[in-house]
């Protein structure tokens, strides 16, 4: 795990047991029994690093800034680089219905979940929780906001595809 440096009112070891304690708990992909986390040292191999990124920082490491795009907005996962925006740690995201809490979890879990090879998912229908693979960050669409991909003791997942949601302006 990585913070930027410059991030102000986050301090590593807060985001890095959150991710941890996510990632490790019976809700997330560890629950499944397929797929095992380990944290590892800075010198040790690994497959995925998960950064906390400023805005733009974000777009850099997601690959944007070098398409000549600009996002700000969401978090990403581009090769072994899982991103989480600062500014969706800190704020959420409007009408996302649930805990702050509950969307970092979101976070942690869906980039992770691309990270294990997992692609975007649709809502399985109105006031259905919403699969953590579906991209909630930019809208839920008729979904309950959720941020587990284990619910019930069992993977909660949605028909493949995504929903042609803009990303908001930074």
């Amino acid at each position: 795990m990585a913070l930027e440096r410059g991030i102000t009112g986050v301090r590593v070891e807060d985001f890095a047991d959150r991710v941890t304690k996510t990632l490790a708990g019976g809700r997330s992909w560890t629950a499944t029994g397929e797929v095992r986390l380990q944290r590892v040292g800075a010198r040790d191999p690994y497959d995925f690093t998960i950064y906390l990124a400023t805005p733009r920082t974000r777009d850099e490491l997601c690959g944007d800034a070098a398409a000549g795009e600009v996002d700000e907005y969401t978090s990403c996962r581009n090769g072994p680089s899982v991103v989480l925006n600062v500014a969706r740690w800190v704020h959420g995201v409007p009408r996302y219905g649930a805990s702050l809490g509950t969307y970092r979890s979101y976070m942690i879990n869906h980039e992770t979940g691309h990270a294990l090879g997992h692609h975007h998912e649709l809502c399985p229908g109105p006031g259905r929780k919403a699969p953590v693979m579906e991209q909630q960050t930019l809208g839920l669409h008729g979904c309950v906001a959720n941020g587990w991909p284990i619910v019930r003791g069992k993977r909660l997942s949605g028909a493949p595809g995504q929903y042609n949601d803009p990303v908001p302006a930074p």
